[in-house]
């Protein structure tokens, strides 16, 4: 099991990762908890849009961009709450 994936400079750890590749390109479906004190700064990442991804512990290295993203809660404002967010991100034509 994946434990972690890099966004651009962040480390994330996941809950859950799936991938697949299809015409050589990968599709990354990730899973993972977010804390209120670490919203702003996933919110701000994520709006970004397109991303180095690394995938360490099977030496995976694409430019990533969002294809689907959802949220479990979006009250995160709120002290002591925890979000599980998920995640697809699509290899861009290089």
């Amino acid at each position: 099991m994946v434990s972690k994936i890099m966004l651009d400079d962040r480390v994330i750890q996941l809950s859950n990762f799936e991938e697949e590749k299809e015409n050589g390109l990968y599709t990354v479906s990730v899973t993972f908890d977010v804390t209120s004190e670490d919203y702003h700064d996933i919110a701000t990442l994520l709006y970004n849009g397109t991303f180095d991804v690394k995938i360490p512990e099977k030496d995976i290295m694409f430019r990533g961009t969002i294809y689907n993203y959802s949220t479990s809660i979006t009250n995160l404002y709120e002290k002591d709450q925890v979000g599980q967010y998920k995640l697809t991100l699509v290899e861009e034509k290089g």
